[in-house]
Order: structure tokens, then sequence, then C-alpha cells
């Protein structure tokens, strides 16, 4: 699918500039983006698939009161669990939202973990069929009864490429696959043409890392940070939306079955801490295959605005 992307006004974006900053949860990268886009007096579009959904504050580390006053930020809060929200839907508002603010900067941030809808805004996403949404209602339910083993060994059998290619332990992936798989016939691997769309502005690419100890600390001391916070009672509010897609992640998943009383809330608080252990090492092996991203530490914020400045 090629896209050229044009401002209203037919303004050139030649001299137009998005600075991508991403990397691995709890590394640190919304105090970063805010120190980048005050340097270029500009805004910021989150590129996080969960910072979006207005019902959730705390358990997704959303940027807090102050930080948001200090840079208005985007695609934060947005929209309800209740609206389908993909790397598609991101793809459309982030292109749309750029569009208004190249009219008064030149420079805008873009900040996020999410690497498939950081990957839709800069190249774009193969045009993938409407799914019947009583397929995709039938899948969940059976995801929901029969849990993560039953959805892995169902995409081995019925899409054995997408097994070894894809992300097997993320549930909403191989829900994906096999919507795609029931709805179309054609594995979802057959839409992924890897034919990258045009931008017509100028895109730069950030990686924030840290060793592997330091960011596992700061997931758990962040954890600690949000169970004090109130995360128990955020999720309890939300127990009459449990089953929607939005929720079945982590953070909300776990604390549900402690509310279902199937687990301790002190098991429910490891399964969270190992879980988002693992999906920031997912997270990585995804940033990693990125040959143009340039990986610096959150601590080198002067060292990350030089070379943003001269690139």
């Amino acid at each position: 699918m090629i896209g050229v992307f044009k401002l209203n006004n037919d303004l050139s974006l030649q001299n137009k500039k998005i600075i991508v900053i991403a990397g691995p949860t709890a590394v640190g990268k919304t105090a970063v983006a805010i120190e980048v886009a005050k340097h270029f007096h500009t805004e910021i579009i989150s590129a996080d698939s969960r910072q979006c959904f207005k019902e959730l504050n705390i358990g997704v580390a959303r940027p807090s009161d102050s930080e948001l006053e200090t840079v208005p930020h985007h695609f934060i809060a947005s929209h309800s669990i209740q609206e389908e929200v993909n790397a598609v839907t991101f793809e459309q508002y982030a292109l749309q939202k750029v569009n208004q603010l190249f009219e008064k900067h030149d420079t805008v941030i873009m900040v996020g973990g999410t690497g498939l809808y950081i990957k839709a805004f800069c190249e774009g996403l193969d045009d993938i069929p409407a799914i019947d949404p009583a397929i995709r209602e039938r899948i969940i339910k059976q995801y929901e009864e029969n849990g993560l083993p039953w959805l892995q060994e169902e995409v081995r059998q019925k899409d054995p490429e997408f097994y070894k290619a894809g992300e097997i332990q993320n549930p909403q992936r191989m829900m994906r696959a096999l919507e795609v798989l029931e709805t179309t016939g054609q594995s979802v691997l057959h839409y992924r043409k890897g034919e990258k769309a045009k931008r017509d502005f100028a895109i730069i690419k950030i990686g924030l890392e840290l060793p592997k100890e330091q960011i596992h600390h700061r997931i758990h001391t962040r954890l600690d940070q949000m169970i004090e916070a109130g995360l128990v009672n955020e999720v309890k509010s939300l127990l009459p939306f449990k089953n929607l897609n939005a929720l079945q992640t982590v953070g909300y998943a776990e604390i549900f079955n402690y509310l279902d009383g199937t687990v301790s809330l002190e098991k429910a608080i490891e399964k969270i801490k190992t879980n988002t252990r693992q999906y920031a090492k997912r997270q990585m092996t995804w940033f990693r295959k990125d040959k143009e991203i340039k990986w610096f530490s959150p601590l080198q914020v002067n060292e990350i605005i030089e070379w943003t400045d001269n690139n």
C-alpha cells in the first residue's frame, strides 16, 4: 500500500520532521519525550495502544497531569474501551494530527512502546478485509473459556507460518491471526507485503534502552507504586467491561483474576511483574529489528537533542 501524505494547504513537508522515541515499558520514554518536545517547542503524539483509553489510567502508566500540562499530548485518553482501536485507527489518527500540528510546528514528537502503531505511522499498513464481528466474538469467547494454551495450539495447527513468526505469548495478535484466517482463508502474513508507504516528511527514530536488570527493577518499582495508587480499585471499577478486548491486557487481566477469587493479590502482583518483564523483552525484540533506530540511554537527553538537531 503506497500512501503519500500532504498538508491540506499544500505547504511542502520537506522541512517538517517527526521524532519517534521508542523503547520498552518503564524505560523512561515520557520524561525524555517531554524534554525533547520542550527543546523544539512542540507537541507529542502518543503511540501507546492502552494509554489512549480514557477509562485506563493507573494501570497503563498514563503521563501525570503535570506532565500533560507541561507539553500538549495527543492520543491520550482520546478513546473509550468500548471503541475498537487498532493500528489502522492509529495510523489515520496520527496522520490527521500531524497535518494539524505541522501548520504551527516544524517538528513533532511521537513517543510510545507499541511497535505496530509506530510501524503503521511510519510505513503504512497493508489492507486486510473487514472481519465478521461474529467470528471475532466467537474466538474471544473460546479464548476466555480455554485459555492461552488452547489459543496457541489453534494457531499452531491452522496458521503454522504465523506461529513460527508471530508473537505466541500475545493473545491479541494470535486471535487476530485466527480471525483473519477464518474470514479470508489466508494467513495474516499474506497481507504483510512489506511495501512501505511514502511519507513526505522526515522521520527520525530514537530508541531508549537500559540494562535488563535496571528495566526489571523499574518495572517492579512502578507496579508497587501502581498498587499504592489504587490499581485494584481502578480495575474493580471496570468489572462490568472485563470481557472487552481493551482489557485483555497486562495489569488488568491479572487483577480481574484476583477479584474473581482465583488467585491471591500477592500472586496477581507477581504475575503482572512476570508478564510485564516478558512484554518488555518482546518490545525490545521488535524494535531491535528496525535498523533505522538510533539507540540511547534515557539519561542521554542532551545527546538525543543534539542528534535530532543535526539529522
